[in-house]
């Protein structure tokens, strides 16, 4: 195999793999926790929300700092934080939950923009769009697992949470720190002096630069949803006749592991501007949203169809506008950039259950996902309106 199935980057996805399967586990048992103790749902958002909002603020310094110091050099340290953070859900409550996912936020903030700025230098353009959706791909199969062994370890009383926790640590750890990237880390480790003077000035083309605040936008809006889906689910499952939250959970990740999979040509990999195909993502997202906000009449298959429709979404919108702009976007800061736009993704999840949390708490979770479908809605309005401002 070559490109991006070669060797070495199945190694690294395979990096992937182990570093996001504590999220997995963990997006499911915190909710539960924190509800057993009673904490409210703005209460679980913000912990939960914690994570890629750290994240979000970090990652555009992480751009910066790998292309000083080099990817490998970078990832030894984080996988060190990161192993910390696993270890500090194992011995504290809520409190210490909330320090340990701002932990977790920064160890991914370099850690994803190490292996994706790797990935893009290394993998000639014809296969940048596959590279990335494999990265992406590798970071949901978790999510196919780690649903159901969340909620056997929650029902069978939190004795193997610590044991699972650590085991993740260590052999992450120990695959992390045989990695090599090659080519990529001899380019990332050059001291790029320009972009390091540009870097505070770039902030200012989440406006300017037209490509960025479109896909910004979209990626902020779409991440808001997805966050809702994945941090209220274990929750908001109780009240539907037959509903699972490990199940719908595995679905949403089975069907992004499989679209990426058997999609990941169909992915734009051209450098252009494609609005209808975009539209029909948003779509797909607002139906599925809706689908899931009526299951509280509708029962369960809604609830499992919406998680098809969204994971579909989920699996096609990230990739696609990150592909589009590691080609539109200005070589001198472009690390820099994807990481602002990066950053936004995280922004979304976090406000996912910071905004999301309140308003269940004060109308229901089915108001709550109708709201998020018709967020949906107005992006499908946003990107027609703006399908000519962008060129491709």
């Amino acid at each position: 195999m070559s490109g991006a199935l070669s060797w070495p980057f199945l190694r690294l996805y395979l990096l992937v793999l182990l570093y996001f399967s504590a999220n997995s586990i963990l997006n499911v048992i915190i909710p539960l926790k924190g509800d057993s103790l009673g904490a409210t749902n703005s209460t679980i958002g913000l912990i939960m929300g914690a994570y890629l909002f750290t994240t979000m603020f970090f990652r555009p310094w992480a751009g910066h700092i790998i292309q000083k110091y080099g990817s490998i050099k970078v990832l030894r340290i984080i996988l060190i934080v990161n192993g910390f953070a696993l270890i500090l859900y194992t011995v504290t409550g809520l409190g210490g939950y909330l320090v340990a996912r701002m932990l977790q936020g920064v160890s991914t903030a370099f850690f994803s923009m190490a292996l994706q700025i790797g990935i893009i230098d290394a993998l000639p353009e014809k296969d940048r769009s596959q590279g990335i959706s494999l990265y992406s791909l590798f970071s949901y199969i978790p999510g196919i697992i780690g649903p159901l062994l969340a909620l056997g370890i929650w029902q069978g009383g939190m004795e193997y949470f610590a044991v699972v926790m650590i085991g993740i640590a260590i052999f992450t750890g120990v695959v992390g720190y045989s990695a090599k990237m090659g080519k990529q880390e001899a380019q990332t480790a050059t001291n790029n002096s320009e972009q390091g003077k540009n870097m505070y000035h770039s902030f200012g083309h989440l406006v300017k630069n037209p490509s960025l605040f479109t896909c910004s936008v979209l990626m902020l809006v779409g991440s808001i949803i997805f966050g809702a889906t994945t941090i209220f689910i274990p929750l908001y499952a109780d009240v539907i006749e037959n509903g699972n939250a490990g199940i719908f959970l595995m679905i949403i990740a089975g069907t992004v592991v499989f679209s990426r999979f058997t999609l990941r040509k169909k992915i734009p990999s051209d450098g252009k501007w494609h609005p209808g195909f975009i539209m029909g993502m948003m779509l797909l997202l607002a139906t599925g949203t809706q689908c899931v906000s009526f299951a509280i009449n509708g029962g369960a298959s809604f609830f499992y169809a919406g998680a098809c429709l969204i994971g579909i979404a989920q699996a096609l919108l990230y990739p696609t506008l990150t592909t589009y702009l590691s080609f539109v976007l200005p070589q001198v800061n472009r690390n820099v950039l994807l990481g602002l736009f990066i950053a936004m993704a995280d922004l979304g999840v976090s406000l996912g259950g910071v905004m999301m949390g309140p308003i269940a708490d004060m109308s229901s979770y089915s108001m709550m996902y109708s709201i998020c479908a018709g967020l949906g809605v107005i992006m499908i309005v946003f990107i027609y309106f703006r399908r000519n401002i962008i060129n491709g």
